[in-house]
């Protein structure tokens, strides 16, 4: 018989339809069975030895929520017997005008140990160890409150936004686990190497029962970013020449997106999306997927353009679209852009369709992007020296020099891509304004292990956005920064900081950015996450911070505007 190895997941959902994902122990139906009589099922899937299946559920009704259980071949497997959780359920929105949408966000997550210490005793050894040296994990601290008082205010859908796993910083529990595989003095050493390994990771993530139940009971979107992978992923053409001249790399790259598609991406789609997919089709019609989805891994690494992995969710009068900024970049130092052009179209299609119309297709725009679009002013203006430098603006000497700056320091956001953060603001611009602008304009990032608020302005001369647009910047949910990089940070908001990065640019002769902006919250330290709470025009934003009081974890909650 079948059990239940990881899972469920809530992914889609909309007045009518959700998808869950799971993992089974053998291929198996699944199936989904709610309290007022929704229901779907599906067959497994199998890759690389697991079995997978992202279950369709129809027949839900708008407005409703419902209580389910998994089963699979008929057999009932969650919720599991005794659990200290309320039922996991599913709340079909019906988007009335003044209902609110709630959007959680946040970045770069660490497995942590789970909130409830007898469980986690429980796990013993096998997934981690006793010790949180980072401090309260904020997804954990947020299922402990949901869990506390289910009729609490809880997210309409949680957005996370990259390092969903570290393949290339892993824990001292899973190096014991990598250690009875193979000889960790051999590369990638401590670092995972194949797609079994990548599992691995999602256990000891998705394993921990605050996460596991939190995820079953609250929709979630996802986006990779570089750690998924591994850290400074596609920072350059060299970078990568470098990468792929290892004996290593090829089976990482391939076991990281496969496990991606897998875990995260399957799940971001609408349901017709999926049923349109000719890579799921496959996958699901071959009695082992593994190849077919390694052929497409293959394709996605050497070609950005044959695989998409942005995608766009309307929430009612809310619209999400969320941006690869890694996997779609062009790495050529004359032609550097975060977006190769098939990709920068099909974001800018979706953020405009529909807002041509008399009332406009949404109220509020919200662009997902792992990478911050506007950073503190000495970091924008260093990144955009750094790209120049590299390029070859100031002679062979200073493009060695550029490139080794970057990877150590991690120049490769939006302003490391000059003109794709000039189309980025192009299209914010664009987006806003107009007869029928949204109210609010969010850029949601995460990335740089803190949170804060910069708000832009734009030059009285040239068009510019009705809408109030927002850079809102939340990271991490559980993992930490060094002190030296919170002093770097403050100062580089700072007058002198503005100064010493004008004086880059004229160094590289860069041309000034077209907008200006400035910090209106933050930054601030420790793991959190946001909430934009969005009703008819109106926006409010609070940040959770996860914290250590009496041995308990609890979150400090504050609203920013």
């Amino acid at each position: 018989m079948a059990r239940l190895r990881l899972g469920p997941v809530l992914r889609y959902v909309d007045g009518e339809a959700a998808t869950v994902w799971v993992e089974a122990s053998g291929p198996c139906v699944a199936e989904v069975r709610c309290a007022d009589g929704a229901k779907g099922s599906t067959h497994t899937f199998q890759i690389d030895g697991h079995h997978y299946a992202l279950v369709p559920v129809t027949g839900l009704t708008p407005g409703t929520e419902t209580a389910y259980e998994v089963t699979l071949d008929d057999a009932k497997v969650w919720p599991e017997p005794d659990s200290p959780f309320p039922a996991s359920t599913i709340r079909a929105p019906e988007y009335a005008a003044d209902e609110p949408v709630r959007v959680t966000f946040g970045s770069c997550r660490w497995a942590a140990p789970p909130a409830s210490g007898t469980s986690w005793r429980e796990r013993g050894r096998e997934l981690g160890g006793e010790h949180d040296p980072v401090g309260p994990d904020a997804l954990d601290t947020l299922a402990a409150r949901l869990a506390a008082d289910p009729t609490a205010e809880r997210p309409d859908v949680l957005l996370l936004l990259g390092d969903q796993v570290y393949a290339d910083e892993t824990s001292p529990a899973t190096q014991e686990w990598l250690a009875r595989r193979r000889d960790l003095t051999d590369a990638p050493g401590t670092q995972v190497a194949d797609y079994q390994e990548y599992t691995h990771l999602y256990y000891e993530s998705w394993l921990d029962p605050e996460i596991r139940w939190l995820l079953s009971t609250v929709p979630s979107c996802m986006i990779f970013d570089d750690h998924d992978v591994i850290d400074d992923w596609n920072t350059s053409a060299a970078w990568v020449r470098e990468m792929r001249a290892t004996p290593w790399w090829q089976e990482r790259i391939l076991s990281g997106l496969m496990s991606y598609w897998v875990h995260q991406h399957i799940g971001n789609l609408h349901p017709s999306e999926l049923a349109a997919d000719p890579v799921y089709a496959q996958v699901c019609a071959a009695p082992d997927g593994t190849d077919v989805l390694r052929e497409f891994a293959t394709r996605a690494d050497s070609d950005p353009t044959s695989a998409r992995w942005s995608y766009r969710r309307d929430f009612g009068r809310v619209r999400l679209v969320m941006v690869d900024t890694r996997a779609a970049r062009v790495l050529d130092e004359q032609n550097r852009a975060m977006l190769h052009p098939e990709a920068a179209r099909w974001v800018r299609e979706q953020t405009l369709e529909g807002q041509d119309s008399a009332t406009g297709a949404y109220d509020h725009l919200l662009i997902g992007s792992s990478l911050p679009w506007l950073l503190p002013h000495l970091i924008h203006h260093a990144e955009s020296w750094n790209a120049a430098m590299s390029r070859g603006e100031r002679g062979a000497r200073w493009a060695r020099f550029g490139e080794k700056l970057r990877r150590r320091a991690d120049l490769e956001h939006w302003a490391a891509f000059p003109t794709s953060f000039d189309t980025l603001t192009d299209l914010v611009t664009e987006a806003g304004g107009g007869p029928a602008a949204p109210a609010t304009v969010s850029v949601l990032g995460g990335d740089v292990h803190h949170a804060y608020v910069a708000e832009p302005s734009w030059p009285a001369s040239g068009p510019a956005p009705t809408a109030r647009v927002l850079q809102l910047t939340c990271s991490p949910v559980h993992n930490s920064i060094p002190g030296y990089m919170k002093v770097g940070f403050r100062f580089g908001w700072s007058r002198a900081g503005r100064s010493i990065g004008r004086g880059l640019a004229r160094h590289a002769r860069a041309a000034a950015p077209r907008i200006k902006w400035r910090k209106t919250g933050g930054p601030w330290y420790g793991n959190q996450l946001m909430t934009l709470t969005l009703r008819g025009r109106s926006a409010n934003l609070t940040l959770d911070q996860a914290d250590q009081q009496g041995g308990l974890a609890r979150t400090d909650r504050r609203t920013i505007t």
